[in-house]
């Protein structure tokens, strides 16, 4: 990772000063945007701004948006117009942006809430464990909470390491949640702007990836919204499993398997050792025929966070659907 940080030294002693560029993605969240800049005005760290990338909404969350922008002190909110390519191209204009520069970056969903510590939490964790060369990304658990944010559940409790091996198959924690260091969106900004499920998926793939760090919050800092129009729901109800299999069956996890193989071989010259035996492990396992496919699966370690989750790792195997 050396040669993205020669020319890309901290921007200012890590402090409780440090600025923090929130990159908030909107389309057509009118309903419950203010909540959310509300709840970023609330926050007990306040050196931050925001970019607002709108994607073409046709109600008034733009309209919003600038009054807010009004509000606040000049500087506070950027607003500009989004690729109009999906969620991930979205946010990934900004965190692919190299004009954007801050001490750290916040990925934020327009219909969330974040709880007052979520910043300050966040860079406690980094400032006190973050080596400097190599990314780190805090992320974490959330709170579901409904249109009314009265308190519905919790995402899934993970506890096995977050790893390389664990991240091709499975995104952890929600952008809504991720906090991370300028390694980590210079690692991005390589990259650039691709073809990948999600944002979120793709800097955890990308962090593990070089050898960075992701620590994994169990204690939720974010009240996420469950509603009908939300782009991605909560992942633990019946509901939602079913969904997910019939994803798999229908070939959907199989093509985002083609996509991050695709943007992991464009980054590989920035993988370590061991994460490009385990891409390639799990690229020939993927074509393998049964009776080494699993034996693949094995040998590259694999895994998923709950045993649900590696049962349908398994038959997602049985059936080449990964």
């Amino acid at each position: 990772m050396t040669d993205l940080i020669e020319k890309n030294p901290i921007l200012s002693p890590v402090s409780d000063a440090s600025l923090v560029a929130i990159l908030l993605c909107t389309y057509n969240g009118a309903r419950f945007l203010a909540e959310q800049l509300d709840s970023l005005e609330s926050q007990t760290h306040q050196n931050w701004v925001v970019f607002a990338s709108d994607d073409g909404s046709t109600d008034q969350t733009l309209e919003i948006l600038q009054q807010y922008q009004a509000k606040w002190p000049s500087g506070k909110l950027t607003i500009r117009s989004g690729p109009k390519k999906g969620f991930c191209q979205n946010f990934l204009s900004l965190a692919c942006d190299p004009e954007i520069k801050a001490d750290y970056y916040a990925f934020c969903d327009q219909d969330d809430v974040w709880l007052p510590a979520k910043l300050e939490v966040a860079l406690a964790s980094i400032i006190a464990n973050q080596d400097v060369n190599v990314p780190y990304v805090y992320c974490g658990r959330t709170a579901y909470v409904d249109e009314g944010l009265n308190k519905v559940g919790l995402s899934p409790l993970f506890s096995f390491p977050p790893t390389f091996r664990n991240a091709l198959i499975q995104s952890i924690a929600g952008g809504n949640t991720m906090v991370f260091n300028p390694i980590a969106k210079k690692l991005l900004e390589a990259v650039g702007v691709v073809n990948h499920p999600s944002h979120d998926w793709l800097l955890y793939q990308l962090s593990t990836a070089v050898g960075g760090i992701i620590f994994y919050d169990p204690v939720p800092q974010v009240l996420y919204r469950q509603h009908k129009n939300a782009l991605v729901g909560g992942n633990n109800s019946f509901f939602a499993r079913l969904k997910r299999m019939r994803m798999v069956f229908g070939g959907q996890f199989r093509k985002w398997s083609d996509m991050n193989i695709d943007v992991l071989m464009h980054a590989r010259p920035f993988l370590t050792h061991g994460s490009k035996e385990t891409l390639d492990l799990f690229r020939k396992m993927r074509q393998a025929d049964l009776k080494d496919r699993f034996r693949l699966l094995e040998v590259a370690g694999l895994y998923r966070q709950t045993w649900r989750g590696t049962v349908s790792l398994m038959i997602a195997a049985l059936f080449r659907k990964i």
